[in-house]
């Protein structure tokens, strides 16, 4: 069982930056992003997998969020910039032990942290 923990939410107003961590307890394969707004569906935002390789976006960030991970950490970042007041969403942290096919599927993922809250406003 891998335990993720994320951390780096917060409040901020639109055009701003802010950058959020997953700290894996363990290995994984594969990492995402997923954020989630009440009354909607969870959404991927961004993927990297394996060893730090390939990333992937969603069309509503891609320029704008960077995603990286540091393998000897077993930590996950999303790099958020010019953020705007529809970004502002619930962030989890999802990870999988083997490799994702579909990388936006959340049932694709066996692993997820307890969320994280970024707030944009305008």
């Amino acid at each position: 069982q891998v335990q993720l923990v994320e951390s780096g939410g917060g409040s901020v107003q639109a055009g701003g930056s802010l950058r959020l961590s997953c700290a894996a307890s363990g290995n994984t394969v594969c990492m995402a992003w997923f954020r989630q707004v009440p009354g909607n569906e969870r959404g991927g935002v961004a993927a990297i997998f394996p060893n730090g390789g390939a990333t992937y976006y969603s069309a509503s960030v891609k320029g704008r969020f960077t995603v990286s991970q540091d393998n000897f950490k077993n930590t996950m970042y999303l790099q958020m910039f010019s953020l705007k007041p529809e970004d502002t969403a619930m962030y989890y942290c999802a990870a999988s032990p083997y490799f994702v096919r579909y990388w936006p599927e959340s049932a694709s993922y066996m692993y997820w942290g307890q969320g994280t809250q970024v707030t944009v406003s305008s």
